[in-house]
């Protein structure tokens, strides 16, 4: 493991003398905009090992993407090489169906502290509430980044992360094909956290359990997600949803794409860089 082959990996070429937050923001743009999101790994019949050389293997050398165990994993080992102050923590996602936020921890994330102050860092997201940069800790404060307004909310040890929605602009559809329910308001919430510093191995029981339980996401739907320098590129199933940021102010530009399934593996190729060893099943 190089962490010069990992800068190869992410195109990241600057000089990089301390770790301090210029050097962390241009390391997780580069990160965010090379290693996809995704869980394809499940959908060819590979299994996914929640070990650093295992995720190094993976994701820099046959230059693919991982879930958030695993980039996020990958970023802390970075980062921590680089010097950094980062501890590992856990979180619990919001899920808009139940109207609530998972009984078990099933996210990871990053909190590093420079000169200190704290900060999140979150690579693993995907899609739309995939953070740009760093976020500061800060309870209560609006910080917008491209993708929209981001923000932490604290009460009694607890933080919650949530974002301002933004309207769509969907070309091909009527407005009235996604109904935004009004009671819902602009606000997403996205997960729930505490400062508990967390190991990777706190994690294995959820790797393991995602990758046979049938009612997650995560098994019903292959993924992959990248970060580009003006939105995001989203490949869930059969459908690729390009999003432009705002396209119009306040408003994202979303384009619909059905794919077939030799579609599939030539998007993978030519859009996310993604070569798979094994056939998917979308």
């Amino acid at each position: 493991m190089n962490i010069q082959e990992y800068f190869g990996r992410i195109s990241y070429n600057k000089p990089h003398k301390d770790a301090d937050l210029q050097t962390l923001t241009d390391i997780f743009q580069h990160h965010i905009q090379t290693i996809p999101f995704e869980n394809l790994s499940m959908h060819c019949g590979e299994a996914i090992e929640l070990d650093l050389q295992a995720t190094y293997n993976k994701i820099v050398r046959k230059k693919r993407g991982g879930w958030c165990l695993e980039t996020n994993h990958l970023l802390f080992w970075a980062l921590q090489e680089l010097g950094y102050d980062v501890c590992i923590l856990g979180a619990n996602s919001y899920e808009p169906a139940e109207n609530g936020y998972t009984a078990e921890m099933n996210h990871i994330l990053l909190k590093v502290v420079i000169k200190g102050e704290p900060y999140i860092v979150d690579a693993g997201f995907g899609g739309a509430y995939q953070m740009w940069q760093p976020l500061k800790l800060i309870s209560g404060k609006d910080q917008p980044q491209v993708p929209g307004i981001f923000r932490f909310m604290e009460d009694n040890g607890t933080w919650y992360f949530e974002k301002v929605k933004r309207k769509h602009y969907i070309p091909e559809h009527s407005k009235n094909d996604f109904p935004h329910p009004p009671e819902l308001g602009n606000i997403r919430k996205i997960h729930k956290f505490t400062l508990e510093p967390r190991h990777i191995d706190d994690f294995q029981e959820l790797n393991a359990y995602l990758q046979v339980s049938p009612d997650n996401i995560l098994q019903k739907k292959s993924m992959c997600t990248l970060q580009t320098t003006s939105g995001v590129l989203a490949l869930v199933g059969w459908t690729l949803t390009e999003m432009k940021y705002k396209y119009t102010e306040d408003m994202d530009l979303v384009n619909i794409t059905t794919l077939t399934d030799e579609e599939v593996e030539k998007t993978l190729k030519d859009k996310f860089s993604v070569v798979l060893e094994n056939k998917l099943a979308p």
